[in-house]
């Protein structure tokens, strides 16, 4: 069996995005200069701390369970069900580090393939257990929170043996992969092939293509390769209500698309299972830099240009001028303040970071690329940086997780959020989640650091990701970012953005998606769990509560 997570893992990502995180001592004399942080400490708690109750799990419902997937493939060990007690948002982090008692599963059930996937199912609505689908546990919005519902147990249905490439098809460039593989060694086992998915987000080491889907997940490189729900050709979903088999096509009009309906359905309708993904060839050339643009409004601007042009790189982010600055602060030292004396001397008062990174599998398209993109750029009188600049960011990509980790030890509140809107609203909703966080988190001794990123960028808009530095509550710290996040999302409404833009719905976004989509969107969404869950086994709270529950 493939190795387990339980408690000590779910803090562990690879030694890869480990090296990339650091936080030296003048990044820490800056934040507590910057926004007021006193000296606190709030190391990862012991397995220990928590109280975790016996399991709930009904002998009948264990024994037939087992009967499916083997006495190895139940686990109701305490370690076992913490590591699957939610996922890595901030509150799940904070309950880990004392700050509360995460919620914890009855137990792990852990099939084999697509067919115990669907018994387990049945054995679930049998006997009225509730099930959270579980790929890498890398949720930042409650997604897999082992709630029950109305049923008296629950079980994390972790996926991380569901872990083959089924097969390579190299004249249609598609793979077949079950939803368990991890996203490193869904690029390993392609690699064989000369293929890559190109699907590349902060979550990749650790989260699931099946994950990428019910999420609708969107990576870095989303510009070149695009989002997740691009990828998908076809896929195979487990349902109480019986297996769906849908798409595989390059294109239909046999009436709405239902493939598109799976995707991003967050495990309410069923459990993906396998999946067949559009493949690109792996990229030979490499090619990022960094630039900067004087003024988040020229940025913003140049930016349009590039999309409306058609000329993005695969990686086009742009950096607000908080951002740019703390991410010189964190990492820069001297080579941060000898940037800025350099950027001074060239007229540029507030500095904002811009990444392109271009990946191609001949020097003609990267030149031919780069060139026309450049030439976009050229009336908003960048400032070139080069290379070293974009390789630091790009060798950088992953270590915002564990650099989170390191400034939650600081006693740091740090957590991030992300939406999207029209260009022409753009700047409206950036000022009004900016202010919204930052009246929400400063009090008389603090003023939280709210940064800014375009993360995406499209012909006819942006996406907008913020995260959050503030010095962390010593009373109800969990409330104090539950007021922070509410504010928000009320500032995303009032704005005309999506409440999510890739991190998807989960528990966290649901009173807002009525919003987005109107009561009878959610009445169609609902019928629709109804169908294919008659009895609401399936993550329950998720996506779309029951009619009268929140």
């Amino acid at each position: 069996m493939t190795e387990r997570i339980d408690h000590t893992l779910r803090n562990t990502w690879t030694p890869e995005g480990a090296k990339a995180a650091h936080l030296p001592p003048h990044a820490l004399r800056w934040l507590r200069s910057r926004i007021g942080l006193a000296e606190v400490a709030t190391p990862v708690g012991p397995a220990s701390l928590h109280t975790v109750a016996d399991s709930a799990l009904p002998p009948a419902a264990l024994a037939a369970l087992v009967a499916v997937v083997g006495t190895a493939g139940v686990l109701t060990d305490r370690d076992a069900r913490l590591g699957r007690s939610g996922g890595l948002s901030y509150v799940d982090l904070m309950r880990h580090r004392g700050g509360g008692e995460p919620a914890v599963p009855d137990a792990v059930v852990l099939p084999g393939d697509p067919e115990q996937v669907q018994r387990v199912l049945a054995v679930c609505v049998e006997h009225g257990v509730a099930v959270v689908p579980f790929g890498g546990g890398t949720s930042v919005v409650g997604g897999v929170n082992p709630l029950r519902g109305d049923k008296a147990s629950v079980i994390a249905l972790d996926l991380l043996r569901l872990d083959k490439l089924v097969s390579v098809d190299p004249i249609s460039h598609t793979a077949v992969f079950q939803a368990g593989v991890r996203a490193p060694e869904a690029e390993r086992l392609l690699e064989v092939h000369g293929f890559t998915l190109g699907h590349f987000p902060q979550s990749f080491e650790r989260a699931t293509l099946g994950g990428f889907a019910a999420t609708r997940s969107a990576g870095q490189a989303s510009a070149g390769y695009g989002r997740f729900e691009d990828m998908v050709h076809a896929l195979r979903l487990a349902t109480p209500a019986g297996e769906l088999r849908l798409g595989g096509s390059p294109a239909s009009a046999a009436g709405p698309d239902l493939k598109q309906l799976v995707i991003g359905s967050e495990g309410t309708f069923g459990v993906i299972t396998e999946l067949t993904l559009r493949v690109r060839e792996a990229p030979t050339f490499h090619h990022y830099e960094g630039l900067v643009l004087d003024g988040w409004e020229r940025g913003a601007l140049a930016l349009r240009a590039l999309a409306q042009q058609r000329v993005l790189a695969d990686v086009t982010r742009l950096s607000d001028m908080d951002e740019t600055e703390a991410s010189l602060e964190l990492a820069g030292g001297w080579k941060g303040k000898a940037l800025r004396s350099y950027l001074r001397t060239r007229g540029v008062v507030a500095p904002c970071l811009l990444i392109l990174g271009w990946e191609t599998t001949s020097p003609r398209e990267l030149a031919t690329r780069r060139q026309a993109a450049l030439r976009a750029l050229r009336e908003f009188s960048p400032v070139r940086l080069g290379r070293p600049l974009g390789e630091a960011w790009r060798k950088g990509r992953f270590g915002g997780p564990r650099q989170r980790d390191l400034l939650l030890d600081a006693g740091v509140c740090v957590e991030t959020l992300e939406t999207a809107t029209n260009w022409a609203g753009l700047a409206a909703l950036r000022t009004g989640v900016r202010g919204a966080l930052t009246d929400a988190l400063s009090t008389a001794g603090s003023r939280p650091v709210v940064m800014c990123h375009v993360s995406h960028a499209y012909e006819t808009g942006a996406s907008l990701y913020f995260t959050v530095l503030s010095p962390r509550a010593e009373q109800a710290p969990l409330d104090q970012w539950h007021r922070a996040k509410t504010a928000a999302c009320e500032a995303i409404v009032n704005h005309a953005g999506t409440i999510t833009h890739h991190h998807a719905v989960g528990v966290d976004h649901a009173p807002w998606l009525a919003a987005e989509v109107g009561e009878l969107g959610l009445d169609v969404l609902r019928a629709v769990k109804d169908r294919l869950d008659p009895t609401g086994v399936l993550n329950p709270g998720k996506l779309v509560p029951p009619v009268g529950r929140p």
